[in-house]
């Protein structure tokens, strides 16, 4: 409470303060144009003289809304930046936290494909959206370089210094390829240490750098040297910008769904490896040729039937399961019987015949077989072909991060979470959209100032404003040190990375098509596209992050910012 009371009174003395000018009273002689009458001496030479001080007054200064504090002095404008800034982190707080709240009554789907990923990238559109918005074209132009600053700074600073400080923060022990939840006594280890995240990690990773296309193609008329198709580029990559957004959601949306399918799958070959491995203790069930064991598995299929009737029927197949101890899942009985009989009974008269038995355990040792590596197929009657089979089905079943056996926490009153959840989410948009201009007038503004590029600033102050709120979130799921969490961690950074390569280069371009603005950003686009392509490709074929990538990571991003200086400033692309 202290603090919104602190800002509220912040923001009313910002407000007052930006309706006046100060003057400095002078008695030194001068010539200099900027000095006017006092009312009574019209000699400027005299002593009786009100100045202008440049550093604290302004020649001319508009103020945002009419009333919004503004000044062009670098002190003053710095001053504004952090003030707006951090109203900008404000909304992008409330927006997160309105956010999770909606996620926990509503769940993922909708919510969680549609409205999550847009409301994370909020302020970042909001800001891109007013650099262009206001003011005439060319004014427009010279402040839409704050929007492409804030565009790449924001995709580099999380895919490299956020990124690699979740490495920092989360890294584990490593046994094998997998980080061992938990687990950090190797300390700052190179190659000992590191973070292991799921397979659906890797998928945003593939997604994020599929994301791209668009600055592909919107770069097409600057590589090939033409300045007639630019305009039919810009809406060609509009085009294809807004696709991959409707994609991305609808990928979103589905993923749950996906995801159920694919545990359900793995939890299917834990089963099949359950009963082979409890069959296989009654004897051989392959030859010394490896092939199936008939006359064993015949025997095994009288053994399983209990009333000798020639069948095996519904109670006694799960009076079979019920028998065996299944290992690393929690075993639905009633679906274990209702997969074992769809697999095994081809005739579909809920029973499972002699043949019908034998060649169903025939087909798993096969799907066992084509599971295991090399050295099991070397040895083919050996017990290896089944433990190289468990070997390969846990670590499956362990980076899809399977949730079905963790606690859901409840909503306790769901009336008052969904109001508070919406009053946050309307508030951050609020102060999103109210703040955003005056933000980026004062960027703008201390760039006029201080004769620093727009871009820079907007590149290294701005996205630490707009991803502060999720930085902060990484950084402690990381810091829980286990595949969940830096699941999650690495994830949110992917997906954040491809709203802005999708949602807020879209917003960007329509700026651009719509004002028929020059598109200029060849070496913006070029440090996007490396960022995003060498993390990409880096966490798209790999599950298991090392210390040693962090560094990587970390260098990436004043490369980035050299690279943008070399090829404007030396080489002069823009």
């Amino acid at each position: 409470m202290a603090v919104r009371q602190s800002l509220t009174f912040l923001t009313t003395l910002l407000i007052l303060c930006g309706l006046a000018y100060g003057r400095l009273i002078t008695d030194r002689p001068s010539t200099r144009s900027d000095l006017i009458s006092d009312g009574v001496h019209h000699d400027f030479r005299g002593p009786s003289l009100l100045r202008l001080n440049p550093f604290y007054a302004s020649d001319s200064c508009d103020q945002t809304y009419g009333f919004m504090p503004c000044t062009t002095t670098a002190l003053g404008n710095l001053f504004l930046i952090i003030v707006y800034g951090y109203l900008m982190f404000l909304a992008a707080t409330y927006l997160s936290n309105g956010s999770e709240l909606l996620l926990k009554i509503l769940g993922p789907g909708i919510v969680g494909g549609l409205f999550l990923p847009v409301l994370g990238a909020l302020p970042d559109a909001m800001l891109i959206l007013v650099s262009g918005l206001s003011g005439s074209t060319g004014t427009a132009q010279s402040q839409v370089s704050v929007g492409m600053g804030l565009l790449a700074g924001s995709t580099v600073m999380l895919l490299t210094v956020i990124w690699g400080t979740c490495v920092v923060v989360g890294k584990c022990d490593l046994q094998g390829s997998i980080a061992t939840d938990g687990k950090d006594i190797k300390g700052f280890s190179l190659t000992g240490s590191g973070v292991s995240t799921d397979i659906w990690t890797s998928y945003a990773a593939r997604i994020m750098a599929i994301s791209v296309i668009p600055f592909l193609v919107v770069q097409l008329p600057q590589v090939l040297h033409s300045t007639s198709g630019r305009h039919l580029a810009v809406l060609i990559a509009l085009i294809v910008s807004l696709l991959l957004l409707v994609s991305y959601c609808l990928y979103q949306v589905f993923q749950p769904w996906i995801q159920r399918r694919r545990l359900a799958y793995v939890k299917h070959k834990h089963l099949i490896l359950g009963i082979l491995k409890h069959l296989h203790s009654e004897g051989r069930l392959l030859t010394d040729d490896g092939k199936p064991n008939l006359d064993f598995i015949a025997k095994l299929f009288t053994m399983i039937d209990g009333n000798g009737d020639g069948s095996i029927s519904l109670p006694e197949l799960r009076a079979f399961i019920v028998g065996i101890r299944f290992e690393e899942i929690n075993l639905d009985e009633d679906d274990a019987v209702d997969k074992v009989m769809k697999d095994f009974d081809t005739s579909h008269n809920s029973q499972i015949e002699p043949e019908e038995f034998i060649n169903g355990i025939s087909k798993w040792l096969e799907e066992a077989k084509h599971s295991g590596d090399s050295s099991s197929k070397a040895h083919p009657g050996a017990i290896k072909y089944l433990t190289d089979f468990h070997e390969q089905t846990k670590k499956e079943h362990y980076l899809l991060g399977d949730q079905s056996d963790k606690a859901v926490e409840g909503v306790e009153n769901h009336r008052w979470t969904s109001f508070k959840a919406v009053l946050l989410l309307l508030l951050g948009t609020v102060i999103a959209a109210v703040f955003a201009d005056p933000l980026v007038d004062a960027v703008d503004n201390f760039s006029s100032a201080t004769s620093i590029p727009s871009f820079f600033i907007s590149f290294i102050v701005l996205p630490v404003a707009t991803n502060s709120s999720e930085a902060v979130s990484a950084v402690i799921f990381a810091s829980r040190k286990n595949l969940r969490s830096a699941s999650l961690t690495f994830s949110e950074l992917y997906g954040a990375a491809t709203m802005n390569n999708v949602l807020c280069l879209s917003v960007f371009l329509a700026l651009v098509y719509i004002r028929g603005l020059t598109w200029d950003f060849s070496s913006e686009v070029l440090v996007i596209l490396i960022v995003c392509i060498v993390m990409g490709a880096f966490a798209s074929f790999r599950t298991t992050f090392p210390l040693w990538t962090a560094s990587v990571a970390f260098l990436l991003y004043p490369f980035s910012l050299a690279l943008v200086y070399v090829l404007d400033y030396v080489f002069d692309w823009s």
